[in-house]
């Protein structure tokens, strides 16, 4: 049994034929409805604000993303200094306590990350090179006794 998808009789600003869903009972979808026109060219205004607040709150907070742990770090640093700078009172205390929670979990990550990259450095290396390493070196070797009046 074949069953077609319906699509919105409009076409994008770039002349490309819409492929929204159409609304119920509509041959358009919601951005190109004539009887959603207001409401569309709010929600296109205030998508525009949004992201350049965005653009202007990611700059002043010198932030990007939070696709590393250095980037995260950055975040947490930016909600202690502003919690710090709140009045003093028992949610800010707790709020504090949690940042300081946050802030060790991320410091624990970013030493593991840390050694993990160590770790595959050197099993890579050795793959490649077939010398030797600092984890190929045994740190106690075994005891030997000396005999006496040698």
């Amino acid at each position: 049994m074949l069953m077609l998808k319906r699509v919105c009789k409009g076409n994008k600003d770039n002349g490309e034929a819409c492929r929204q869903a159409p609304l119920q009972g509509s041959d358009f979808c919601f951005w190109h409805s004539p009887e959603h026109a207001e409401e569309a060219a709010e929600a296109r205004r205030l998508g525009g604000l949004r992201r350049r607040k965005e653009k202007i709150t990611s700059g002043a907070y010198d932030f990007d993303d939070l696709g590393s742990v250095a980037q995260v770090r950055r975040l947490l640093e930016v909600a202690v200094v502003d919690t710090l700078g709140l009045e003093n009172s028992i949610p800010r205390s707790r709020t504090l306590a949690y940042l300081a929670q946050v802030a060790l979990r991320t410091l624990q990550v970013g030493d593991l990350d840390q050694r993990i990259v160590a770790l595959e450095q050197a099993v890579q290396g050795k793959r490649e090179q077939h010398t030797s390493s600092a984890f190929d070196v045994d740190p106690d070797p075994p005891y030997t006794e000396e005999k006496e009046g040698t």
